[in-house]
């Protein structure tokens, strides 16, 4: 019923174009972890979301393959801009290289480094924010760029499913579920946001500040 489902899903979503669809096969191919891809339906997804808020300043904390920063600088206003953090410098020319292909390259910024680094210096207000860094880092991204993100804008994480070992793993030994756990009831108890959780892929959360 899955594969059905899936299949189901995909034929009723607009189909990668032909840069992303490139883009990812190179990732399985030449990647570690390829599954970090967002890839078609959170893709589409990430891009449908960006154009619905036509945000001026995007903010992505890791940008691995450069997938998620397509989709989400084709919703940008215009003259808009997309920051994104990646911390293995290794995987800096296939992003480079799709996001350029892909056409969106003069409203990217790519940056090399932790977030924990990049982000304090950054001199924006974000109308959105892309969570999909280290697992256990979940909470301190949140604390760095809470108030760079304007009233009313959005924070979106995703993996806040965990593959499912959410469920009782507080006493979990291992660390990337831990922090999305902790990462998870910090937000549900910030009242200072609104924030909806959607089983779309491994979980994605939707954080609103008011």
């Amino acid at each position: 019923m899955e594969k059905e489902l899936d299949r189901y899903l995909r034929e009723h979503t607009t189909p990668e174009d032909k840069v992303l669809e490139e883009l990812s096969r190179k990732t399985h191919l030449y990647a570690v972890n390829p599954n970090m891809l967002s890839g078609h339906l959170q893709g589409r997804f990430l891009e449908m979301l960006s154009y619905m808020i036509s945000p001026s300043q995007i903010l992505e904390i890791g940008t691995y393959t450069g997938y998620s920063a397509i989709c989400l600088a084709r919703g940008l206003k215009s003259g808009g801009q997309l920051h994104t953090i990646e911390v293995n410098d290794e995987l800096n020319e296939m992003s480079t290289y799709y996001i350029a292909l892909a056409g969106v390259a003069d409203r990217v910024t790519l940056h090399t480094g932790r977030a924990q680094d990049v982000i304090p210096s950054m001199p924006f207000t974000f109308d959105l924010v892309f969570i999909d860094g280290d697992k256990r880092e979940y909470s301190e991204y949140f604390d760095l760029v809470f108030d760079k993100v304007r009233k009313g804008g959005f924070i979106i994480a995703d993996n806040v499913l965990w593959g499912g070992k959410i469920a009782g793993g507080k006493s979990s030994k291992d660390p990337q579920t831990k922090g999305v756990i902790l990462f998870n009831e910090k937000v549900r108890m910030d009242h200072r946001v609104e924030k909806v959780v959607l089983p779309l892929r491994d979980g994605i959360l939707i954080v609103r500040k008011k």
